[in-house]
């Protein structure tokens, strides 16, 4: 008993780990496109880059974490990662950045899944209130580069190594620690993705991250711009979804961590799509900073819960195969990461007048996620 305890223990700390360094890596890009002197087109393409990787590897990555265990893709993501930005630090072309921001891309998408499948192990009976607590170390890693960046750091190529000897530190842990085997068990069996995309569910799962997504990072890409717009200072409009926001993931994330022991997981993620309706309406009507700190707290609080606990029904849903569900529903997140500006932009955002017009995409999106989440609670109610 006290050896299990003990095994159980190691994987939580390993999961951790590999969340943090996700939520590190996640923040990295942002930092690093300032030094490296490129056109905002080339920007555009190397951020593109980095979001086919971890499409790629998300939807790649499900199969093979089902047939032959998790500590595979997970000590080969960490490799990735590690390898990447250890040599993203001394690259001078375009072509060299394009490239090793690519690799780092389909080592970020391989380690979100598998950390969170991972993650989903620890505790089946309580899968998402195990995974929002876990995800709060996501929050804390992309916390921690831009803030190391601004005040500690300021050589980027110091920041990949510093990074890069992260990931090989959390190679070293994943290597060593004992790891649940593949879902099939011994003979590697798995579903088939065939066999699962047949499921209505896993599609209703796939569109309401999708939206999420496409809705969360409208928040942080385009939420300081709009304010800029109604005449907040541009430094009040970041810390406003740098601090306002960011806090807002963590606490909710916290709370509903707790929350989902007693309450169910479609509850929860109704209630949060309802939640985020509201707070991402009254947050493009909002003119005030004060105001404009609060209501985008609130929005954090309503988003929170919503991409672990996600994840959390899939594997309650798709007890084999569970990564392979895991990955092809966050490969729709990534997804609505990668088009979710587009979208925007091609509604009026990059008019400031109209930007407020095009962001109510953000409330729409929410709208949507509320009756997905209600067809959903229909069929999982069948089942059970």
């Amino acid at each position: 008993m006290a050896q299990n305890e003990n095994n159980s223990g190691r994987i939580v700390f390993a999961a951790i780990l590999a969340i943090f360094v996700y939520g590190v890596i996640a923040a990295m890009l942002g930092v690093l496109l300032a030094s490296f002197n490129l056109t905002p087109a080339q920007n555009g393409n190397i951020a593109l880059a980095q979001a086919i990787g971890m499409i790629i590897a998300s939807l790649s990555a499900g199969p093979i974490i089902d047939r032959k265990g998790k500590k595979l893709a997970l000590v080969t993501s960490l490799g990735l990662i590690a390898g990447s930005l250890f040599l993203l630090r001394g690259s001078t072309s375009y072509e060299q950045q394009m490239l090793w921001v690519f690799v780092l891309g389909l080592g970020g998408g391989i380690l979100v899944t598998a950390a969170n499948a991972l993650a989903g192990d620890v505790n089946e009976e309580r899968r998402s209130s195990t995974l929002n607590f876990l995800n709060l170390f996501f929050g804390l890693g992309g916390m921690a580069t831009p803030l190391i960046a601004a005040n500690f750091v300021s050589d980027p190529r110091m920041l990949c190594l510093l990074a890069a000897a992260l990931a090989a530190v959390t190679f070293v842990v994943h290597l060593t620690t004992p790891m649940p085997g593949p879902k099939g068990g011994a003979s590697g069996a798995s579903v088939a993705i065939g066999e699962l995309v047949t499921k209505p569910s896993l599609w209703l799962f796939a569109g309401f991250l999708f939206l999420y997504v496409a809705a969360e990072i409208g928040v942080w890409n385009w939420l300081a711009q709009l304010l800029q717009s109604r005449g907040t200072d541009k430094n009040a409009a970041q810390n406003i979804v740098g601090w306002g926001f960011a806090f807002g993931i963590l606490v909710g994330r916290v709370v509903v961590s707790r929350i989902l022991i007693k309450i169910p997981a479609s509850t929860v993620l109704l209630a949060s799509a309802a939640l985020m309706l509201v707070t991402t309406y009254v947050l493009l009507q909002t003119t005030d900073p004060s105001m404009a700190w609060v209501t985008v707290f609130a929005a954090g609080i309503a988003m929170a819960p919503v991409f672990p606990t996600t994840l959390g029904m899939v594997g309650d849903a798709f007890p084999k195969g569970t990564a392979t569900a895991m990955g092809f529903v966050i490969t729709f997140g990534w997804v609505g990461l990668a088009v979710s500006s587009r979208i925007i932009g091609a509604l009026g955002g990059n008019d400031p007048a109209q930007l407020s017009t095009a962001l109510l995409v953000l409330p729409a999106a929410s709208a949507l996620m509320v009756l997905i989440m209600l067809v959903l609670r229909g069929i999982t109610a069948k089942k059970a």
